[in-house]
């Protein structure tokens, strides 16, 4: 199953993830973007160069 992970202290809240993800794995919170549907990732990736601040990673465990 796919894990998708934020550093939170690299976010800088673009919401680039949020706005990318097809499936919803990401809402903001408190200008922050947060994984709120881990389960529901499909490990497409999409996330992963939207985010200008290089803080997701996608582990495929």
């Amino acid at each position: 199953m796919p894990l998708p992970v934020i550093d939170a202290a690299l976010c800088d809240g673009c919401k680039a993830c949020v706005e990318i993800c097809p499936v919803t794995v990401y809402a903001m919170l408190d200008d922050k973007a947060i994984v709120v549907a881990a389960e529901d990732c499909t490990a497409c990736q999409a996330c992963i160069p939207a985010c200008h601040a290089d803080c997701i990673v996608v582990n495929d465990d």
